[in-house]
């Protein structure tokens, strides 16, 4: 079979007749495949790249708002003759039911490309299973977290499908790592389709079960040896499904170039869901440990099942895992974000005084706060000229985004000099400082007007689980922190966690010691790169960078990263108040960070053009 006869001799299916019903609410007014992604409608996407290929006989089975399908096409593609065919009982079937209609009502004289309709993907996707030389294809790509939906096996040696694996079939202990994910695209040869597929498909649907998957159907053909079907293994191009809402912010983000800093900038986090390498989140790239890892996975179902302790217990295993003697000083945090507007309550009529630039909420917490100056560097001078003026101090050490740091010592002496103020230590990053925290000075020789803040996700990698915690000997905070937090304040899992790493204490001080290795090595290469005009030293897994350019050609730096190459880095040239562009770059791992070097100086040299 020659590529000529994969383009003229091949007519489209496309499945379309269903509600849509995980799109809710979304496909209450509209059908699912006339949502929009971009400029272009689902369906738009999916008829444009049947046409690049010369494919223009296009059937399509419709159901739910059927009239408002037929009148787009009609709008759209006024000289295109599109069939239609309606399955009436849309809301009772599945897709095993209107691909049977579509069988028995089409002239099986070509291959069949079959495409069901939630389906964005590039023309280069099509293209590779019209060029495949077999007779019945099936696009599938290698398995990945967050993919859902049929998987199938392969055979390596000649890349055939050897079985089909719906989701009903995936169990507990089901094994993805050696699956595909079929992307739900077709090739069937005519003889194929007219022959056994029809009788076997359509004598299923209509006398055993209309309300189940034609991948049913193919899986038994498969296992029979009925039917050959090659699994043609995309390498990198591009595709999504769109089966719920927020799937089309994937799909925006993969086909919609305009968007993608928007999309990233606007969330905050759940970068799962992209296909990116985060250089602008931080983490400890070393830990948790596969081991811990897989004690996490081994108890999921028991930590899903079962609520978390209550507050006192949670505050004792946290002093555990903090080796502190007492929990009476400690409380435990659904990451350390929680504490912030409790805090703001608390010091509220207060005068502040925080750094500048620091982490962004302390300023937004505090407003009106007088401010210190970090200039990649701290003046305690300044401080202390200030401080007479102030009730409370924030010191975040190390800074953050530059990795300025105070001694800890110099910290502690100045909260002793100051009773009267409320002093507020974040630590959140002092574990890649080289230098020991406050708490030891403060179990040695209390004081009472020092509120220790730290948040666990970078120094222990799991920002996702959300831990931190507030140290202190002022009985006023604690208290007020206490009354004000829920019973249930920590999910299973998190909790699971402190008790976890109590056995891996070793493990985490070499991961400090591996990301304070990699920051060195790191900060060589960065030297290294064109623009670079400074590499400023860091007390955290961070590094903040001073770029010899104009905002305009950062901003084109930072869309070359993260379009061409799919870095995504922050842009910290607002809050560092001198000359020029700054970007602050986590520390990931040691093959991460070559490869944001080598990217780095492509996106500089396509900037320029």
């Amino acid at each position: 079979m020659n590529e000529q006869r994969h383009n003229s001799e091949a007519q489209a299916v496309i499945l379309a007749a269903g509600y849509g019903r995980r799109m809710r609410p979304l496909t209450n007014h509209v059908h699912k495949t006339l949502l929009k992604v971009g400029s272009k409608t689902v369906l738009q996407m999916i008829i444009d790249s049947l046409l690049v290929f010369g494919i223009d006989r296009i059937a399509i089975v419709t159901g739910y708002r059927e009239d408002e399908l037929k009148a787009y096409l009609a709008r759209t593609y006024p000289s295109l003759h599109v069939t239609c065919i309606y399955n009436e009982r849309y809301e009772q079937t599945n897709n095993i039911y209107s691909m049977a209609l579509a069988l028995d009502s089409l002239s099986l004289d070509r291959d069949i490309i079959l495409i069901e309709s939630d389906l964005i993907y590039d023309p280069a996707v099509l293209e590779r299973l019209l060029k495949s030389p077999h007779e019945n294809v099936a696009l599938v790509d290698r398995w990945r977290p967050g993919m859902d939906g049929t998987v199938v096996a392969v055979n390596g040696d000649n890349q055939m499908i050897t079985s089909i694996i719906p989701p009903h079939l995936q169990g507990a202990g089901f094994d993805f790592s050696d699956k595909f994910k079929t992307l739900n695209i077709y090739r069937f040869s005519r003889d194929f389709c007219s022959g056994t597929l029809k009788r076997v498909l359509s004598y299923y649907a209509r006398t055993i079960n209309d309300n189940c998957y034609y991948e049913l159907i193919l899986g038994i053909l498969i296992y029979m040896n009925d039917v050959r079907i090659h699994a043609e293994v995309l390498s990198g191009e591009k595709w999504t499904e769109i089966d719920d809402p927020n799937d089309l912010d994937i799909a925006r983000f993969t086909f919609d170039e305009s968007a993608e800093k928007e999309l990233l900038d606007g969330s905050f986090g759940g970068y799962w869901r992209y296909d990116i390498l985060d250089f602008r989140f931080i983490r400890n790239m070393h830990f948790p440990t596969g081991a811990i890892l897989s004690e996490l996975k081994n108890n999921l179902a028991a930590l899903l099942f079962n609520y978390g302790s209550r507050q006192s217990i949670l505050n004792r295993k946290l002093a555990t895992y903090l080796l502190l003697d007492s929990a009476d000083r400690v409380n435990a945090l659904n990451g350390l974000s929680q504490i912030f507007p409790l805090l703001r309550d608390f010091v509220a009529g207060k005068r502040v005084l925080i750094p500048e630039p620091s982490f962004g909420e302390y300023a937004r917490l505090f407003p009106d706060a007088a401010i210190y100056s970090d200039c990649i560097g701290f003046d305690t001078n300044e401080i202390l000229e200030k401080v007479d003026g102030s009730d409370a101090v924030v010191f975040v050490n190390p800074n953050n985004p530059t990795g300025s740091q105070l001694p800890t010592a110099w910290i502690y002496e100045f909260a002793a000099s100051h009773p009267r103020a409320f002093v507020i230590v974040d630590e959140s990053f002092i574990g890649f400082s080289g230098q020991d925290g406050i708490m030891p000075m403060l179990e040695e020789k209390s004081l009472d007007n020092v509120l220790l803040l730290t948040s666990l996700s970078k120094i222990l990698g799991v920002p996702g689980l959300r831990l931190g915690y507030t140290y202190s000997a002022n009985h006023a905070f604690n208290e007020y922190l206490r009354g004000r937090i829920p019973i249930w304040n920590m999910n299973s899992m998190a909790e699971f966690f402190l008790e976890v790493i109590l056995k891996h204490r070793e493990a985490l001080r070499r991961s400090i010691a591996a990301t304070i290795e990699d920051r060195k090595k790191f900060e060589s290469q960065l030297r290294k790169l064109p623009l670079v005009k400074a590499v400023y030293p860091s007390g955290g897994n961070y590094i903040l960078v001073s770029l010899d350019c104009e905002a305009t050609r950062m901003d084109r730096i930072s869309a070359e990263l993260l379009s061409e190459h799919r870095i995504y880095i922050k842009d910290t040239s607002e809050k560092i108040k001198l000359p020029g562009s700054h970007v602050r770059v986590a520390v990931r791992t040691a093959e991460e960070n070559r490869k944001f070097a080598s990217c780095f100086r492509k996106a500089v040299a396509g900037s320029a053009q």
